[in-house]
């Protein structure tokens, strides 16, 4: 009883303190810690048995597990974003997009570049630092609220692309190691619902700014917004695609053989694509490599930061009743295995973290039960990418107040309806063609 009312309550405080404006890093252990009170666990490994779970301990090996499994990952695709934007590669890129969509559509321009950036292997973090600048531009130029911005980049980063069917992204790819699947696992009813997830969430998107701009809502420029740079010479929309591409084939050609380091593989191929394509429009080529470290220790940080939340919930006894209970759920285990990947991804603000957590558990249980691996790996994907970004996300905290300097009281509302409702009407959608055989 007091492990449940401590993990709600932990949870529901970091929801708030996020809100509020508290650092993730102060944060997560603090809440850690209440959850951690309430259900009795020694507070440091010397007051608890040899094994037993501790606060201390669970919460650093949340941490540093996530940053041991994947601090390559967050580091490469840093890099590759960095340099294809200091090469200019990105915002040639971009502009290409904005050119042949035009500024009436400023938004859709937005959503289409993170896309294009993002399914191609570029870091989530890095497209959104990376974007930016061109969003700022675009929304001024049309006159719309700048509020919106962190929604229109998180929408076209972390909803459609960042889950389907051959994404680079992690969140495609942790699945792999314990379904043992590869990233195409589901591609036809991936395509059905990453096209409803685009379709749907850009009406609604236009559908919010529209509303915004009719109750007198328009852009208020501030001091410090990115200028773009007018002379500056860009490579060919060309030179910036083929980089994405590379990291594409690369990934798929690498995957059985390397399994989840493939990923390493390709970001890497893709970083010496750019340089080979662009070196002479690079500005400052080692202060890119510095700027993408940088990023990549933000990133990682704010999702670990929040993962050792989710390693303290793991050992508290109610964590346990409730996957236990999750896991049991009767009918369709699709179903089952959605709910409890997207509660605990929710429970631990991360959609990379939940499934880390999550699969270890769930996988054996539904693969025993005969569930199809492709049909599990790609609902488990999609649902991860839902409740995970409630307002402590780490994505989310970087995105709203680091990158567009807005306030999770202005700019989460629109961020939630994209990324949380979205993915989970774009995962009851997948469970649906699954259970009719599409796929299978």
């Amino acid at each position: 009883m007091w492990s449940m009312i401590g993990l709600i309550g932990g949870l529901a405080l970091l929801i708030f303190l996020t809100m509020r404006g508290m650092n993730l890093f102060i944060a997560a252990p603090l809440c850690a810690l209440i959850v951690a009170l309430f259900s009795e666990l020694p507070l440091f490994p010397q007051l608890a048995g040899e094994g037993q779970a501790n606060f201390v301990g669970n919460y650093m090996a949340g941490f540093s597990g996530f940053v041991q499994s994947w601090y390559l990952m967050f580091l490469l695709g840093a890099i590759f974003g960095k340099v294809m934007e200091d090469s200019g590669a990105a915002d040639s890129v971009s502009k290409w997009v904005v050119k042949k969509i035009g500024l009436k559509h400023a938004a859709l321009a937005v959503v289409v570049a993170c896309a294009i950036l993002t399914y191609g292997g570029v870091s989530l973090f890095v497209v959104a630092f990376s974007v930016y600048p061109m969003a700022v531009s675009l929304f001024k130029q049309a006159n719309l609220p700048r509020r919106f911005i962190p929604a229109t980049l998180a929408f076209g980063s972390v909803t459609f692309t960042m889950t389907s069917a051959g994404s680079p992204e992690i969140q495609n790819w942790i699945p792999i190691e314990y379904l043992h699947t590869s990233p195409y696992a589901g591609w036809e009813v991936s395509i059905i619902v990453a096209i409803f997830m685009a379709l749907f969430g850009y009406w609604w998107l236009k559908r919010m700014i529209n509303r915004a701009v009719a109750n007198g809502e328009y852009f208020i420029a501030r001091d410090g917004d990115p200028t773009e740079e007018k002379a500056r010479l860009l490579p060919h929309p060309l030179a910036g695609l083929v980089p994405l591409i590379i990291v594409l084939v690369i990934s798929f050609v690498f995957h059985d053989s390397l399994k989840q380091s493939a990923l390493i593989v390709a970001l890497l191929g893709g970083i010496i694509a750019v340089y080979i394509l662009n070196r002479k429009y690079f500005q400052n080529f080692t202060g890119a490599l510095s700027e993408g470290t940088l990023g990549a220790l933000l990133a990682l940080g704010n999702t670990a930061a929040v993962v050792g939340f989710g390693g303290v919930a793991k050992a508290a006894p109610a964590f346990q009743l409730a996957v236990e209970t999750i896991t049991n759920i009767p009918g369709s285990p699709l179903i089952g295995s959605a709910i409890a990947v997207s509660v605990i991804a929710g429970m631990t603000g991360s959609a990379s973290g939940g499934q880390a957590i999550a699969l270890p558990l769930i996988a054996p249980h539904y693969l025993d039960a005969g569930v199809n691996p492709e049909a599990l790996h790609r609902v488990v994907s999609i649902s991860s990418g839902a409740l995970d970004s409630l307002p402590h996300n780490g994505y989310v905290v970087t995105t709203i107040r680091a990158i567009c300097g807005e306030t999770h009281q202005d700019a989460y509302n629109p961020v939630g309806a994209l990324t949380v409702i979205v993915p989970l009407l774009g995962t009851i959608l997948a469970i649906i063609l699954f259970s009719f055989g599409l796929g299978i």
